[in-house]
């Protein structure tokens, strides 16, 4: 089997997205184990954006990459229906993941006799109409808390065949409509009702600008900023609304820092207060000031990228899917530990611990079957496996099953690794 980052030195392939794709979603599981202490290392404790936005724009700027080939590869009609099967495979993906997480909650609740948690995971509504609710999960209007991220990632999908025929022809015309439907969005107010009251949590209308941005980057906008990226007046300014963003983001948890802010920013800040759910102007200006400095920190050739040390968070990020299915599992997992056996905080740093752990295995495992069904399909017919003992494990029951029923990456994705 070819080693990770052999493997991840291929030509092209820009190393920085899994990795940071691949840190953004341990940070996301952190941020949801509620009340634990390991969570004040993620970035929104200390800023006014967190790991949602590094994980939208990853997912738009790769997109456009992958399909962006496949147009080149095979055509548009070809490119567009694996976006639209990937589409799909991520709605069946939602759709376990529901079901698991609905048992588990509701198991975790009615065995210890806490129906807490179903409470603040909005499953009650769940428990109570299930004949109703279950209609509204399928069509993405039910979305317990922490489930709210693959929905706008469907939708984003179904859209992003126009979105990549419109950059292939016109660079500027895509980012510029959702620029334009982001603004529209903010004066009427434009989200998608949830079930069984209230609004889409991450607003698909606002958030779909990070995305879009994203794949305009990755098709050629990227290079149109160059010069604004190395400008050593950008960079100044980029530090300086970072820590901006940290004494406001700091006043929220320390109150010792409300008294060196000025009144008209208090006073403005309670009038219009950051909003997550239509990702406010000021989130998005902080993504983008602290992705500018971390392009210049963290060059695309930087030889840690292919570190040991590094690895398993490249690993994570590169089967994302799976990787954000099992930490989203094992966040309710880890706060029910927290709550119900062990609360101090060696335990809560234990179970942070494991649960990284859980999905740097999970990532692991995927990527040494998919090497190992590839050294398999590219051997010569007759001919044994290298290292048949190391192949044996592929062919055991609970492989096949897992190969049969797991949700695959696109079959470019796979293309680029094995070239």
């Amino acid at each position: 089997m070819l080693s990770v980052a052999r493997r991840s030195a291929i030509p092209g392939r820009d190393l920085r997205l899994d990795f940071f794709r691949g840190l953004a979603l341990w940070l996301v599981f952190l941020d949801h184990i509620p009340s634990n202490v390991v969570s004040w290392i993620t970035i929104r404790n200390y800023g006014l954006s967190d790991a949602s936005e590094i994980f939208v724009f990853i997912s738009g700027y790769t997109a456009s990459l992958v399909y962006g080939r496949a147009i080149q590869q095979h055509g548009f009609v070809i490119a567009a229906a694996r976006i639209l099967r990937r589409c799909w495979q991520i709605y069946v993906a939602h759709l376990f993941l529901f079901v698991f997480y609905i048992a588990e909650i509701t198991n975790a609740a009615s065995r210890f006799h806490e129906p807490l948690f179903a409470e603040e995971t909005h499953v009650l509504a769940f428990l109570q109409h299930p004949d109703a609710t279950i209609v509204q999960a399928l069509l993405l209007k039910f979305k317990p808390v922490n489930l709210d991220v693959l929905p706008i990632y469907i939708l984003f999908l179904l859209a992003f065949p126009a979105v990549l025929w419109l950059l292939r022809r016109n660079l500027a015309l895509p980012l510029a409509a959702s620029a334009v439907l982001y603004a529209l969005t903010w004066m009427f107010q434009w989200n998608l009702p949830a079930y069984p009251a209230g609004e889409w949590f991450f607003n698909p209308f606002a958030w779909q600008l990070l995305f879009v941005f994203g794949a305009w980057c990755a098709a050629g906008g990227a290079e149109c900023l160059q010069a604004l990226m190395r400008s050593r007046i950008t960079a100044v300014l980029a530090v300086s609304y970072l820590l901006f963003g940290f004494l406001l983001a700091g006043s929220w948890h320390w109150h010792w820092m409300v008294r060196i802010e000025p009144d008209w920013l208090i006073r403005l800040v309670v009038a219009h207060p950051i909003d997550k759910t239509n990702l406010h102007a000021l989130r998005l200006l902080h993504f983008l000031a602290l992705a500018l400095l971390v392009l210049r920190v963290f060059p695309r050739h930087w030889p840690v990228l292919t570190s040991p040390a590094l690895r398993p968070a490249i690993l994570c990020g590169r089967h994302s899917l799976e990787t954000f299915c099992l930490g989203t599992f094992l966040a309710f997992a880890g706060h029910f530990a927290i709550v119900e056996i062990a609360h101090g905080i060696g335990a809560q740093i234990v179970i942070s611990s494991l649960g990284i752990a859980l999905m740097v295995g999970l990532a692991g495992l995927i990527d040494w079957y998919q090497a190992a069904e590839a050294s398999a399909r590219h051997a010569p017919p007759g001919v044994a496996p290298a290292n048949p003992r190391r192949e044996r494990p592929a062919q055991s029951v609970a492989m096949v099953l897992f190969h049969r029923i797991r949700i695959a990456r696109p079959p470019e994705h796979r293309a680029a690794r094995e070239r």
